[in-house]
């Protein structure tokens, strides 16, 4: 979707001067407030910056001072999934061995 946005003068003037950029800063504006508010989703941040991983995402939101949503449910499974990745090292290096 393309979205045209109607600043004064004035306003967009002394933007400019702070952002080189100033498509790009309203971009970046829309998708930290959307995750703020937990109307956007890490993936849906990812997909409007065109960010090609997570942790990109989460330098962009540290960098902006926006703490990730991260809950006990991800913490649950971030702790499994670490639990099966250490499982097939073991069974790797058992075979190795």
């Amino acid at each position: 979707m393309n979205l045209e946005l109607q600043i004064p003068d004035d306003v967009a003037h002394l933007l400019a001067a702070e952002y080189a950029d100033l498509s790009k800063a309203a971009i970046e504006a829309l998708a930290l407030e959307g995750y703020r508010s937990l109307r956007l989703s890490e993936g849906q941040v990812r997909q409007m910056l065109g960010f090609s991983s997570r942790m990109q995402v989460h330098a962009f939101l540290k960098e902006h001072g926006v703490p990730l949503h991260y809950s006990m449910a991800d913490l649950e499974q971030d702790r499994e999934t670490s639990r099966q990745l250490e499982d097939k090292v073991k069974i790797g290096n058992h075979r190795a061995a």
